[in-house]
C-alpha cells in the first residue's frame, strides 16, 4: 500500500518562510554570513545523501542539526520538511505527524504546506489496520484527507487524497459491518440493525451497502417484521438488481412480498427515500 513519494520537488522547490521581527538573529558580518550559509547547505546535503541511501535515522539527525545550528537560514525550512519525510519513510509515523504539524504551524503560508497535509494524511493512512481492530487511526486519516481536500481543492495531491479517502470510508464501513454481523449472529438483532443502518446512511458510496441492506432484511425477518424486510429488499433490488445480496434477500421473502416489490414502483420509491435520508 505504501508508495514512494518523489522528493525532488521538496529539494528544489520548497519555499521560504520569513522570520518575525522579534526572532531576527544577530547581524553577522559578510564573512560570517557566507560561512553560515555554506555550513547549513553542507549539513542539508549530507542529510539528503543519507536519505538517498535510505539511512533514514541518520538523515533525520542531519536535517534536525541544520535547523538547530542555522534556524534562520533558508535551509532550515527545507530541513524541517525533509526530516518529516525521512521519518515517514522510516515508518516512524508518529514522529512524522508531529514534525508536519510543527511545519504547518510555523509556515502556514509556505508553498509546500499542501504537501505537508498530504504527507500527514499518508502517515495515518499507512497505519490503517484490519477491520477487527480499533479504527481511531482510520478516522484520523479520514479527517486529515478531508482537511487537505477542503483547504486545497486544486492541489496536485488532492486527486490522490480523494481516492484514498474513498478507501478509508470503505474501511470504516467494513468495521461497522463486522460489528453488525457479530451482533446478528449473537441474536442481538436491534444492535445489529443500528450498525447496518449506519452503513446505509453514512457510507452510501462504499461497497458494503448491498450487504448491509441484505443483513437488514435478515434482521427484520428474525424479528417477524415482514413489511420492514420487504421494504428494505425493495431498496436492494431497486439499487442493486444484479447483486448476489439481492438474490439472497429475494429467496428468503414470501411470495406476496416478492410480488409487491416487482409490481409497486411507488412503494419502492418511498422506501428508497426513507432509508437513504441522511440523519
Amino acid at each position: 500500500m505504501k508508495q514512494f513519494i518523489l522528493i525532488a520537488l521538496l529539494v528544489g522547490g520548497l519555499g521560504l518562510t520569513a522570520c518575525s521581527s522579534k526572532d531576527k538573529p544577530a547581524v553577522l558580518d559578510v564573512e560570517e554570513q557566507v560561512e553560515a550559509v555554506q555550513t547549513a547547505e553542507a549539513l542539508y546535503n549530507e542529510g539528503s545523501a543519507e536519505l538517498e541511501e535510505e539511512r533514514y535515522r541518520s538523515a533525520i539527525v542531519k536535517f534536525q542539526e541544520v535547523e538547530r545550528r542555522h534556524p534562520y537560514s533558508k535551509w532550515a525550512t527545507k530541513a524541517q520538511m525533509m526530516a518529516a519525510y525521512a521519518a515517514f519513510q522510516e515508518d516512524s509515523y508518529d514522529e512524522a505527524i508531529l514534525a508536519l504539524d510543527r511545519f504547518v504551524e510555523l509556515h502556514p503560508g509556505n508553498e509546500s504546506v499542501d504537501y505537508a497535509y498530504y504527507l500527514k494524511s499518508l502517515a495515518y493512512y499507512e497505519q490503517i489496520s484490519n477491520v477487527a481492530r480499533d479504527q481511531r487511526i482510520t478516522e484520523d486519516a479520514l479527517k486529515s484527507f478531508d482537511t487537505l481536500i477542503t483547504r486545497f481543492p486544486n492541489s496536485e495531491y488532492t486527486r490522490d487524497a480523494k481516492l484514498k479517502r474513498d478507501l478509508t470510508l470503505d474501511h470504516l464501513a467494513g468495521k461497522e459491518m463486522e460489528i453488525g454481523r457479530y451482533y446478528l449472529n449473537r441474536n442481538e438483532v436491534n444492535a445489529s440493525i443500528n450498525r447496518f443502518r449506519t452503513v446505509i446512511k453514512d457510507y452510501q458510496t462504499t461497497t458494503h451497502v448491498p450487504e448491509a441492506l441484505h443483513r437488514l432484511v435478515e434482521a427484520y425477518l428474525t424479528l417477524g417484521l415482514k413489511d420492514e424486510a420487504r421494504r428494505v429488499a425493495a431498496v436492494l433490488g431497486h439499487n442493486y438488481p444484479g447483486s448476489k445480496w439481492y438474490e439472497r434477500s429475494y429467496k428468503i421473502l414470501d411470495e406476496k412480498a416478492r410480488q409487491q416489490i416487482l409490481e409497486d414502483r411507488s412503494f419502492v420509491d418511498r422506501t428508497v427515500d426513507s432509508l437513504f435520508k441522511p440523519n
